[in-house]
């Protein structure tokens, strides 16, 4: 770990290669947002003005799905002050994009901004991070839950991703709010409470199975989308003592079409770096990096890193290790050992899970 480096230490030796253009903001991109909120307005009205079969219902729900899943993306850049800078506008905006997800802008700066990109991959200090087995070892629940066969385990955790940033994010919220002044709780509560008081009211407008196709549909879909970025960002790679972005995060790689679709999400360890940078950017950050720490960058297309999630465990050991409690199996992460494309196991002597809760 003696080679590690803060994302800080990274952005400066590449702020030597990269013209200052790429450090202004990139206020078009709401061209695109504008484009997502015409698709969910437009099929919204459809599926609630005309008694159309549930297959066209159903057929509407996947760009609905898709469209909140953008706008989530934007709604993450927005609210990193790349699209806009002034404070209430970038609110403002953030809000909008994430009015389909009902996600508190103000939530999302202290828990996404402030902590997860402060201490990414840091046991205990990201929120975002998945345990260790000391930690899951105090849990009842998650001693039942690792008592599971692990096929049942990979299956439950990939369904999950259908709500998983749903309930992340009301989980953020309660942990969150009471880290805000008295003053401003009250906005922060009614930004995380509206989307939601628009949504269920949408319930009663429209009758359950055009809301169903509207919004909960997508909004499952739209979980699922999210979650299968997130879901690679840092999951395959090592808990770290540094918050260095080469060690601790991964960039996926999808068709430039996608890329396109998505605000370029996938370029993550770019974006950790320089995370106030627009990331139309990161494919030009990505190459000086490739030049600069070539056997440190970790990239792999983004259906070799979901596979190698489903065959791997989500517990630490020792930083370095995911770990199957219920077999003694031991899998390397990235930089550790961890070979996506032939994934493989060894036997480790774990300690006892203690009984205490």
């Amino acid at each position: 770990m003696s080679d590690l480096h803060n994302f800080g230490w990274y952005a400066a030796q590449l702020k030597k290669h990269l013209p200052k253009e790429v450090f202004k903001p990139a206020p078009f991109r709401l061209f695109g947002g504008l484009a997502y909120l015409l698709v969910v307005v437009g099929c919204f009205l459809v599926i609630g003005l005309f008694d159309l079969h549930p297959l066209v219902n159903l057929l509407l729900s996947i760009p609905i799905g898709l469209s909140f899943a953008a706008l989530g993306f934007l709604g993450h850049e927005i609210l990193h002050g790349t699209v806009i800078r002034k404070g209430w506008i970038r609110n403002l905006l953030g809000a909008i994009a994430f009015w389909p997800l009902s996600t508190s802008p103000q939530i999302w700066r202290k828990w996404h901004n402030a902590t997860h990109h402060v201490h990414t991959q840091q046991d205990e200090h990201d929120p975002d991070s998945w345990p260790t087995l000391e930690r899951i070892s105090k849990t009842k629940l998650f001693r039942w839950i690792y008592k599971l066969p692990f096929f049942v385990r990979a299956f439950t955790s990939f369904a999950s991703l259908t709500v998983q940033f749903t309930a992340h994010s009301i989980k953020m919220f309660l942990v969150y709010i009471k880290s805000f002044n008295l003053k401003k709780q009250p906005t922060v509560f009614v930004q995380a409470v509206l989307p939601w008081i628009t949504w269920i009211s949408l319930l009663f407008v429209m009758g359950f199975e055009k809301w169903f196709f509207a919004f909960l549909l997508p909004l499952l879909i739209a979980n699922f989308v999210i979650m299968a970025y997130i879901s690679t960002n840092h999951r395959l790679n090592p808990l770290v003592p540094v918050n260095d972005p080469l060690a601790n995060s991964l960039t996926v790689t999808v068709p430039k079409w996608v890329d396109v679709l998505h605000f370029n999400f996938s370029y993550h360890t770019e974006h950790h770096i320089f995370p106030s940078m627009s990331s139309k950017h990161y494919p030009l950050v990505k190459k000086h990096i490739k030049n600069l720490w070539p056997d440190r960058y970790h990239e792999m297309p983004m259906g070799q890193a979901l596979k190698a999630l489903w065959k791997t465990p989500r517990v630490y050991f020792e930083h370095n290790d995911l770990v199957d409690p219920l077999k003694g199996k031991a899998f390397g992460s990235l930089g550790n050992g961890l070979d996506t494309r032939d994934i493989k196991s060894k036997k480790i002597k774990l300690p006892t899970i203690s009984k205490q809760d």
